[in-house]
């Protein structure tokens, strides 16, 4: 995430030396062993975590084999790479991740030097979010520069907006066609196929939130900024962009007078991060809470086996949070 406490960031010089073993590595890995494919001619892709390992396989179909770096249940942020992994990245035909998630992998990403890597926040324009009430509570100060000398403290979420996460397919499509233009027809094809899904996704998000008793909910992940602002909604988050943060005293007091204000009625929180601080803050307030998965991981806790099942999930935990008609 491009904000997280310090305590969570990985030392430079253990994500260095995990590179260096990884490299060393190599020769004692195949790379069907590595990259979970090879040898049977499909396109070998790592994908860093959940959205874009589902953009990977959507996309790439039956030409390519797709490796997730993250497995199911881990929280994606905390992410550390052994060194079998980072020698599968050097093995990889082709790398999808989205900088700014997991600093593990960025740095790891950098190292291997595959030539089709695609960042996904290059692929669309990344904004700033952070807290609706105040100041941005350490978002600016903790965040990461993203890339090319970016403003610090851009939120990586995009794939919660399906126009942008329509936007990031489009531009892994073409990147496919170009790492493997002897199946680039069947990559277009797929990626035409997953853009009309995610359109009818907005469409049904447009439509189900147009109407509704209130426009504010409060989670204590704010990984929802850009599908707020796309369905003029306003995400209050208890502590930020990142999952585990504690909130400050201030902030509890914020989120109280705006839940008064505004007719809140429910405290998000996700499956993959304590759910404590949602559940006291409910208790306080006398409001309900519930699930709004941000999607960084698919388990069999999850409401829905992917992507668009989940935020389907999703709408329907809005439309009720929210009061929808």
């Amino acid at each position: 995430m491009t904000v997280m406490n310090v305590r969570r960031l990985i030392p430079t010089a253990a994500v260095a030396g995990a590179v260096t073993l990884g490299l060393t590595a190599l020769s004692a890995c195949s790379s069907s062993d590595a990259a979970g494919g090879g040898s049977d001619g499909r396109l070998d892709v790592v994908a860093s975590f959940y959205p874009m390992q589902f953009l990977a396989e959507e996309i790439g179909g039956t030409h390519v084999s797709v490796t997730t770096l993250t497995k199911p249940g881990a929280e994606p942020h905390d992410l550390e790479l052994s060194p079998r992994q980072v020698g599968s990245l050097s093995d990889a035909d082709y790398i999808l991740f989205l900088k700014g998630v997991q600093p593990a992998v960025d740095d790891a990403v950098e190292q291997a030097g595959v030539e089709d890597t695609v960042d996904a926040a290059d692929l669309t324009t990344l904004e700033k979010h952070g807290s609706e009430v105040g100041h941005d509570h350490g978002h600016e100060e903790e965040g990461e520069e993203h890339g090319g000398g970016e403003e610090a403290g851009l939120d990586p979420h995009i794939w919660l907006d399906p126009v942008k996460y329509a936007e990031v397919a489009e531009g892994v499509g073409k990147s496919l066609e170009k790492a493997d233009p002897d199946h680039a027809a069947d990559y277009r094809k797929n990626t035409d196929a997953l853009v009309t899904e995610l359109n009818a996704l907005n469409t049904a998000y447009e439509t189900g939130l147009k109407n509704s008793a209130t426009k504010t909910f409060v989670t204590t992940h704010s990984a929802f900024g850009y599908l707020a602002e796309r369905y003029g909604l306003t995400q209050e988050g208890i502590a930020g962009l990142d999952p585990e943060a504690e909130p400050s005293p201030a902030r509890i007091d914020e989120i109280h007078h705006v839940a008064e204000e505004s007719g809140a009625t429910t405290v998000f929180f996700e499956k993959l991060a304590s759910d404590r601080t949602a559940k006291t803050l409910a208790k306080d307030l006398g409001l309900k809470t519930a699930v709004l998965d941000p999607l960084e991981g698919i388990t069999g806790k999850s409401a829905g086996a992917d992507y668009l099942e989940v935020m389907k999930s999703n709408l329907t935990a809005l439309q009720k949070a929210l009061g929808a008609k």
